[in-house]
């Protein structure tokens, strides 16, 4: 379950641009913000909690957590967040910048399986943007979602393998468009909602929510649509945890 060494040397190069908001990880700022609060209305609803204090004490795990974008916003209202991630680069730039805003954020440096003590589980667990860069890709959904504590939550986001994300995705944003570096993604590691889902399932959770995000890079707005051909985020529970009501999927759709 592994990250690939190519792609630790590749994060390890971007790593001091994390926190450039108008730099190569633009995009992903863009996105993040838009993720943030998504993972915080899902965790109020899910957990019966005002929104305004739903991180309040929750322990939080961020698998691939990078420069730490998601970690460090999510640690300020009031998470006990931990941050893996397999590149130094990121690592060091994630506790940096944390330390730099007085923010405490438990980051760690290895494989989830190497760093995350026996037995340690959490109330949600965030795997944004990282199983395309992972070699295993059923072994690392078993181990981070062997995380996830009874009737907790586990988010995935990635990039379905379809002919439009090849379009969109790889010659749109890193060839023509250069919004991403060449060489971000490989069309080949993408992977369909099925094929995750199939995999969650097997530790014992069901996804209950799935969509779409659109991202306009030459304007760079990010937002949610039902076509989940490109980008997707699910978010998965323990079975019979959470029930699917009609109005969950009462998001605008433009």
């Amino acid at each position: 379950m592994a990250a690939i060494a190519s792609e630790i040397e590749r994060f390890n190069h971007l790593s001091a641009t994390w926190w450039n908001s108008t730099g190569p990880m633009r995009p992903l700022h863009v996105i993040n913000a838009l993720r943030l609060q998504y993972v915080i209305d899902q965790i109020a609803s899910h957990f019966g909690r005002e929104r305004a204090t739903a991180m309040a004490g929750l322990r939080i795990l961020d698998v691939g957590c990078g420069g730490g974008l998601l970690a460090e916003p999510l640690a300020q209202l009031g998470a006990r967040v931990v941050g893996v991630d397999a590149s130094p680069g990121n690592v060091a730039a994630a506790r940096l910048h944390a330390a730099s805003q007085g923010v405490a954020v438990d980051y760690r440096l290895g494989e989830p399986t190497d760093v995350l003590v026996k037995d340690e589980s959490f109330d949600v667990v965030l795997a944004l943007e990282v199983v395309e860069h992972v070699a295993d890709v059923p072994g690392f959904v078993d181990t981070v979602a062997q995380r996830v504590a009874p009737g907790g939550l586990l988010f995935v986001s990635t990039i379905d393998r379809t002919w439009k994300s090849f379009v969109f995705a790889i010659l749109g944003a890193e060839y023509v468009l250069r919004v991403l570096p060449r060489g971000t993604h490989q069309w080949r590691r993408f992977v369909h909602p099925a094929e995750l889902a199939a995999a969650v399932s097997r530790s014992g959770l069901q996804q209950y929510d799935l969509r779409g995000m659109r991202y306009l890079p030459l304007l760079h707005q990010a937002s949610w649509c039902r076509d989940t051909r490109v980008n997707y985020i699910a978010a998965y529970t323990t079975k019979g945890a959470h029930a699917l009501l009609s109005d969950r999927q009462g998001w605008s759709v433009t």
